[in-house]
């Protein structure tokens, strides 16, 4: 009897919005019906999510992609003979050569969608342990200077050095250290983290245990929002997996050495995306930002050393270990090494996920793999790092997406997430949903954040009124600009930090939405 034929269906959160639960069932009730031998594999999402349910089958000659499958189409598509690589109009070719997968440099998602998230063979056999097996190999000093030469910086959005974090962890007395992933993923699109703790979550674990060798800590947590009940689900199953084989524990590897995780549920404030609100929920208590100092790598969770690096960080941590800091290194350009994962949201007609170095340009992201608008108006604005990122237009487009180029126009990469708008966009009601953000989701120990955005939301209002004179207009315009320089300069955390950002950037670029002149506008931003 002939090997059943592998179909890889997705079991991502995007792929299961559009149905890929029934599609998988009905795959299977087909090929029973026509007895046919298959064999499904719920897999992770490749990325792109305007083709999900994107189903792959295995052929000699490579996976072979069809998408998005819906159930009306599984009848018809084996019926064309997919099952040997069939041609039907759902038939996107070879998966590594699609454009958009094949031009990205997938290294943190270099498994992602590959693989059967919970097999334990699936991961090993992809490249997985190589860094842990190495970590396990070297002294502590090693595996942090390891982490320091790669360039690696946070990639929740902060970009503060991960090695530099850990070494102040390593060099903290404290007889319990702990590492806490940050997993509360709250920016407006952005879906990277998710995507890999649904689709390759044994990287997330390999990499917390690598960071619990080097810096002495022997228990880890996942804080995760419970807005991602898969996510959760996919994790707990895997360290249940990871447990029982002896991957984590007190005999990690049969080497001796101790380290455990488990996962923490978020209630959904937005503010324990901050380190030290997330450290406060973790202990149980309201997610309130915490003064510095002492920082959370000194004094973090419960008191002890904590070493608090977002998902992406801590995933990309074994691929280092195992091909080392030089490798990694060289991707990218200047200071920012390595790769990101962007996220393609908004009125685009190929969102989803793209791996790539840095250095490129957002114009690439948006038309190389974006597709453009999905609208089929011209592209307006961009807001590059979530609800608290500047919006950008089209003159900085071309700025190489690096960390130091960005802040060079008052703006950030953050956690690589991008929301595009069309021509239709009001940018004032854009400004001024930034200052409601901020309002909702501020903890309130802050006065600049906590009165100063809603102060923000009155300013831009009587702004958009009308009826005023010139004089009045620009003086409103002027009390907003100095609210905004007194929440960047007295905020206790990035929240009411950094919610100026999307405001003085739409007020810089376009000004037109105001009724100001642009004169003034580019004076300002000068």
């Amino acid at each position: 009897m002939s090997a059943p034929v592998v179909i890889y269906v997705p079991r991502d959160a995007a792929a299961l919005a559009m149905d890929a639960d029934t599609v998988a069932r009905d795959i299977e009730r087909i090929a029973d019906q026509r007895g046919l031998s298959v064999q499904v594999v719920r897999n992770g999402s490749r990325g792109l999510l305007w083709l999900e349910p994107m189903v792959e089958i295995t052929t000699p000659q490579g996976r072979i992609a069809y998408g998005p499958v819906q159930p009306e189409d599984v009848a018809a598509l084996f019926d064309a003979g997919w099952l040997t690589g069939g041609d039907h109009a759902l038939r996107l070719g070879l998966t590594e050569e699609i454009p958009y997968l094949k031009h990205q440099e997938r290294l943190t998602f270099a498994r992602v969608g590959v693989i059967d998230p919970l097999s334990l063979q699936d991961y090993a056999a992809h490249g997985g342990l190589q860094g842990l097996k190495r970590a396990l190999a070297m002294a502590p000093a090693q595996i942090v200077d390891e982490m320091v030469e790669s360039g690696l910086r946070g990639r929740g959005g902060a970009a503060f050095p991960t090695g530099i974090k850990w070494k102040t962890v390593a060099g903290t007395p404290g007889d319990t250290k702990y590492i806490v992933c940050n997993a509360d993923e709250g920016d407006s699109g952005t879906f990277a983290d998710r995507l890999l703790m649904e689709g390759d979550p044994y990287v997330l674990i390999e990499g917390m245990t690598i960071a619990g060798l080097a810096v002495g800590a022997t228990y880890g947590y996942i804080y995760v929002r419970s807005e991602y009940p898969h996510a959760i689900a996919t994790l707990e199953a895997a360290i249940a997996r990871a447990r029982s084989v002896g991957w984590l524990g007190d005999d990690v590897h049969g080497s001796g050495r101790r380290f455990d995780l488990e996962v923490r549920k978020g209630a959904g404030a937005y503010i324990c995306g901050e380190e030290t609100s997330l450290l406060e929920s973790l202990e149980g208590k309201r997610g309130v930002v915490r003064a510095k100092p002492p920082l959370p790598a000194i004094s973090g969770l419960f008191g002890k050393p904590t070493v608090i690096n977002n998902v992406i960080s801590l995933a990309t941590v074994p691929i280092i270990l195992a091909k080392g800091a030089a490798y990694y290194r060289d991707y990218g350009v200047g200071r920012s090494h390595g790769t990101l994962p962007f996220q393609l949201a908004g009125n685009l007609k190929q969102g989803g996920l793209v791996e790539k170095a840095f250095g490129l340009s957002l114009r690439d992201l948006l038309y190389e793999f974006g597709g453009g608008s999905a609208s089929g108006r011209p592209l307006r604005a961009v807001q590059v790092g979530g609800p608290l990122g500047a919006y950008l237009p089209e003159s900085q487009w071309d700025v190489p997406l690096d960390y130091e180029a960005y802040i060079q126009i008052s703006a950030m990469i953050g956690h690589g997430g991008l929301v595009a708008f069309d021509d239709t966009v009001d940018m004032a009601r854009m400004a001024r949903y930034a200052m409601e953000f901020c309002a909702i989701e501020s903890c309130g120990k802050c006065t600049p954040c906590r009165i100063g955005s809603t102060r923000g939301m009155e300013t831009i209002d009587k702004i958009a009124a009308g009826g005023q004179s010139r004089d009045q207009r620009e003086q409103q315009v002027h009390l907003l600009r100095d609210l905004c320089d007194t929440m960047l300069g007295g905020s206790l955390c990035a929240l009411g930090g950094m919610a100026p950002y999307p405001v003085l950037s739409a007020l810089n670029h376009f000004p037109q939405d105001f009724g100001i002149e642009s004169s003034q506008s580019a004076a300002h931003a000068a």
